[in-house]
């Protein structure tokens, strides 16, 4: 796959790249794990907020009017 990112982003990574004693494909790996696992952090985060308002609904309500 062929990658091409602005100069700017290109020279930042090559200096993050330098410091961390790493390659660009290194961090661009990285950081595209990053975003697959904020993603699914909000789906998983979404689907546990969708099953307590379904299942503690009532309890929620009462807690609502307290």
């Amino acid at each position: 796959m062929n990658l091409r990112v602005p100069e700017d982003l290109d020279r930042r990574l090559e200096k993050l790249a330098a410091e961390e004693h790493t390659s660009k494909s290194a961090l661009l790996l990285q950081g595209a794990e990053l975003v697959l696992q904020r993603h699914a952090r909000r789906r998983e985060i979404s689907a546990g907020l969708d099953f307590v308002m379904s299942h503690d609904a009532d309890l929620l309500k009462r807690l609502e009017d307290a």
